[in-house]
This record gives C-alpha cells, structure tokens and sequence, in this order.
C-alpha cells in the first residue's frame, strides 16, 4: 500500500505552530537521540516534508514527534521537524509539544509538575503549571547556550555591510542589532527580513565556512537562523526579535533556542546578569520570560544555563495521508 497515515494534534506556541504527531512515526536506530536524528534525516526525511510543507502544512510549520527515553530515569524523548529541517533543539517546539502530551495524557510524568527529556541537542527538564486539565505555562531549562563568535561582518546586497554575532542556543544564530544599515524590524516589512535573510544565511556559512561547530556534538553546525532586533511593543519587555527560519519563515513566537542564544550574547557582553529576568517578545508581540541560572564551560567555551518560561494552546486534532501517488506527496513551496 502507498499510504502511510499520521495521526496529529494541532497547537500553537505564543503563535507559532506545532504539530505533535501521535501515531504513525517510525521506529529509529541509534543509541541517543543525536544518532536517531541523523538516522532520521537519511531514512525518513520524507515524513518532515510531507508533514511540515505545502499541501499539509505551511512555510511556518513546526512539529515533533515524542519517543520513549534511552535513559530509564527520563520520561520521554523528541524529535523536532520542521520546515528548516529536523533541528537540533527547538525551546517552542518543545513548549507546544509538553503541552499537548501532557494534557492528552501523551506521556506520563514520573514526577508531577516534572519532565526530564532526551533532545538530538542534550536533555532538558521541563516544569509546568496544570489547572482544570489545562497547562497554564511550561518552563524549560534548556541546553547550555555559549557566545561563538563577535563582531563578524557580511554585505547584504540590500542593506550593505551588515555587523553580527554568532551564539548558539540550540541552535546557531547570526544576531544582527542596531546598525548603521539596520535601523530595527519595526522599520521593515516580515517579507523584507525574509528576503535580507536568506541572502545572508547563505553568504555567512560561505565566508565562515566550518567555524560554527558544536564542541561535543559536531552534527550541529552552521548558522542556521538569523536573529533580528528592534523596538519592544511592550515597554516592560527587554526586547524584541524576528527571528528568520527554514526558507520562507519568521518565527510568530520569540523563539525559545533563539531567546537562549541572545541571552547568551548579552551576558558575555556584559549586558544581562545571572537570574535577571529577561522579557523577550516576537515580531507579533508575544513574550517569553528567560532567566540564566548558571554560568559553566562547554568544550573552550564558557556557557549559560539558560530558563525560558513560556505558553502553548490546542487547536486542532486530524489524520493526515501521506500517498507516494500522489505528485505532491513529500511537499512543496511557492517561492
């Protein structure tokens, strides 16, 4: 038969979407969730695409699937999927997904008010709020979060020379701040930053090519997402990013990876202190609270622990058909 069917539960993260899929994901080889990723991506990638993109998703489209822990003293595993790839480490991604599994009773915490979790990027614990049979909020503390790389610089055919730095919170970000030829996103469209963005993901991991690798797990490398800041709509919050993803997309959340790398870049510089809370909102405006709780050493780097504090709600539940007759089985996007 040419059908493979996914069951999925539908939520949003702060505005960004996540689809948890609950049946019909495949069994993986490997011995964490990093060899599993990489099995993934060469065996299964067909899934992401066929889930994430055009006709069964969008440019947006995020999603996970929740596997059983290697480690016994764990409650689960996740793999992220997403338009952008099957990413290492995804803050609302794993927001939106605790969420749903732990109000369709998905998983079953060992602790209440508790998950510890296996990411292709490390694991993490998550504590929540439940009221009513609904998660109220989910904290996450994520992976350690470091500051790779100050004061690089790339030309933007648009914009000219553009000044940024490299930190990874999951991910690794290029984030571009107030600039002589960047005055903020409150100054450009969603669709500009998107064009902007692209040209200068690509021209970055040309011209620095093999300098952002992971110093424990060398399968994370190269920018992947580009952090941008302007104006806070909220005058209590600390800042505001759009954050560029995949090929088409700006995150509608803060963005939890990208939160912990920013925070990273300020502390290093010297801008954000231990347990000082930090309120970052998205290009619409939603907000994730953060705080660092610790400082410590990744490889030859020094390191943050780094809290973001977030929200997550269900809107949908569906069984989606994957038909290899289909022309447009594994996906499309209009560019």
């Amino acid at each position: 038969m040419n059908r493979t069917s996914f069951s999925c539960i539908d939520g949003h993260t702060c505005g960004n979407p996540v689809r948890l899929v609950i049946d019909g994901a495949p069994d993986l080889e490997g011995k964490d969730m990093s060899e599993k990723r990489q099995f993934f991506i060469n065996n299964f990638d067909w899934i992401r695409k066929g889930l994430m993109f055009e006709p069964r998703g969008h440019d947006m489209m995020s999603g996970a699937i929740i596997y059983p822990p290697h480690n016994p003293e764990n409650d689960c595993s996740i793999l992220f999927i997403e338009t952008s790839g099957c990413l290492p480490m995804c803050g609302h991604g794993t927001i939106g997904a605790v969420t749903i599994a732990i109000e369709e009773n998905i998983v079953k915490p060992k602790t209440d008010g508790l998950l510890k979790i296996e990411t292709p990027a490390g694991a993490i614990e998550v504590i929540y709020s439940k009221k009513n049979d609904k998660v109220e909020w989910v904290e996450l503390t994520n992976v350690e979060s470091y500051l790779c790389s100050e004061n690089l610089s790339i030309v933007s055919s648009d914009l000219g020379e553009i000044n940024f730095d490299v930190s990874y919170g999951g991910n690794f970000y290029a984030i571009i701040d107030y600039q002589n030829n960047f005055s903020g996103i409150q100054d450009y469209s969603a669709n500009d930053i998107i064009k902007y963005s692209n040209e200068i993901r690509k021209k970055i991991n040309l011209k620095y090519k093999s300098k952002f690798i992971h110093p424990i797990d060398s399968t994370i490398r190269d920018v992947s997402h580009i952090l941008w800041i302007g104006d806070k709509i909220d005058k209590e919050s600390s800042s505001r990013n759009a954050v560029f993803y995949g090929d088409k997309a700006i995150d509608r959340s803060p963005c939890g990876t990208g939160t912990s790398a920013r925070m990273a870049q300020l502390y290093f510089k010297g801008n954000l202190k231990l347990n000082e809370e930090f309120i970052h909102e998205s290009y619409i405006g939603s907000k994730f609270i953060g705080t660092i709780i610790k400082e410590s050493k990744l490889g030859t780097y020094r390191s943050i622990t780094p809290k973001i504090k977030g929200w997550a709600r269900i809107h949908g539940y569906n069984k989606i058909i994957i038909d290899k007759d289909d022309p447009y089985a594994y996906g499309f996007q209009v560019v």
